[in-house]
């Protein structure tokens, strides 16, 4: 009689006994448990502090809110930082950072200029366009350094933003370009508003809900996380993470463009220093948003909370009475908080994973 004729039919497998673990079903419907997320997240925490900073400047003095220009000034300072931020997020996401956004800015902002002056009776449309596209361009610039020439994207966009800065102060030079020298339209969406509610705020926010859906439902915006995450592993999976990265600059340059026409149309006025310093600001912002310095997590809803917090801060904290330098000074404890939290967050879920790795 063969070996496997003497085991018993009936006779078990060798795992049948052992412990079978099965996890129950949520009870909580959807929509509770989106909302459940909603409220635990690090955006919500942002907002909280951005509500709780308002109501303070406004308890100190209710001018900030509820003056004539409180309410307008609240939405339409942070607009410009806003695209810049969105930008930057995407940038960031994919394990990178964009310094020449300042400077992009500048270039279209006073081509801008140059358009309405040398072609009179231009369509705004096509001058957005063009900023757009200018802004595409040196992000393009940028994308194929980076993603081509494999060198970081710190050296390559510190270096471009010295480039396009010289590039804008040899085509102005002292030139200026004054609110007279702008169509009254154009000077209008400065401030005009729908509802109560500034243009340029609500362009901002197009853009960061088409950049945030993007980010959220489409594949593309997906692995831009992936990339983030681990660049070498995206490789090895087949993503196309030199296309994307190099999108990612485009959409980076190409929002600063657009960026550069919105600041035409709030300021009025445009010098070759506009946009100075404020490549640091959106950084910041980004960071200060929830998104990873490190790549590969956050949202660009978190950066835009978090571009509109540092405007509000600007604005705030002289109305509650603490000094300049106490100013700059939460801002730094801002962004050092919040690089903080992200490696706490993120060595608590990896040891989560290590623990039900060793569990299962």
């Amino acid at each position: 009689m063969s070996e496997t004729s003497t085991r018993p039919a009936s006779s078990p497998p060798e795992h049948a006994h052992e412990e079978i673990r099965l996890v129950a079903p949520s009870r909580q419907s959807p929509a509770v448990r989106a909302f459940n997320t909603v409220v635990r997240s690090r955006e919500m925490s942002i907002l909280l502090v951005l509500v709780l900073l308002v109501a303070a400047a406004t308890a100190k003095n209710p001018s900030f809110l509820f003056s004539g220009n409180g309410w307008r000034d609240l939405l339409l300072t942070p607009s410009i930082l806003l695209l810049l931020a969105a930008g930057q997020a995407v940038v960031i996401i994919t394990r990178n950072v964009d310094l020449s956004v300042g400077s992009v800015l500048a270039v279209t902002a006073y081509l801008t200029g140059r358009l309405f002056i040398d072609f009179p009776g231009i369509p705004i449309v096509v001058v957005a366009l063009a900023g757009l596209a200018v802004g595409g361009v040196l992000g393009l610039v940028n994308g194929l350094l980076v993603s081509l020439g494999r060198v970081p994207a710190l050296v390559i966009t510190l270096g471009t933003m010295y480039i396009y800065r010289g590039l804008v102060l040899t085509w102005a030079g002292s030139d200026r370009i004054n609110a007279s020298d702008l169509p009254r339209g154009f000077l209008r969406l400065g401030t005009q508003s729908v509802l109560g509610i500034p243009v340029l705020f609500v362009v901002a926010v197009v853009v960061v809900a088409a950049v945030g859906y993007y980010l959220h439902a489409h594949r593309g915006g997906r692995e831009l996380y992936a990339i983030g995450s681990d660049p070498d592993a995206a490789v090895l999976y087949g993503l196309p993470v030199r296309r994307r990265v190099l999108a990612a600059f485009v959409l980076s340059g190409a929002l600063a463009g657009l960026a550069g026409v919105v600041h035409a149309a709030r300021y009025g006025t445009v010098s070759s220093g506009a946009g100075t310093g404020i490549e640091l600001e959106a950084v910041a912002a980004v960071v200060i948003g929830g998104v990873a310095i490190f790549g590969g997590s956050g949202t660009v809803w978190g950066a835009a909370i978090g571009a509109m917090l540092l405007v509000t801060i600007d604005r705030a904290l002289p109305i509650l009475g603490i000094p300049d330098f106490w100013q700059r000074a939460v801002v730094g404890v801002l962004i050092i908080s919040a690089i903080v939290l992200d490696r706490v967050l993120s060595a608590r879920r990896t040891r989560k994973l290590i623990e039900a790795r060793e569990q299962s």
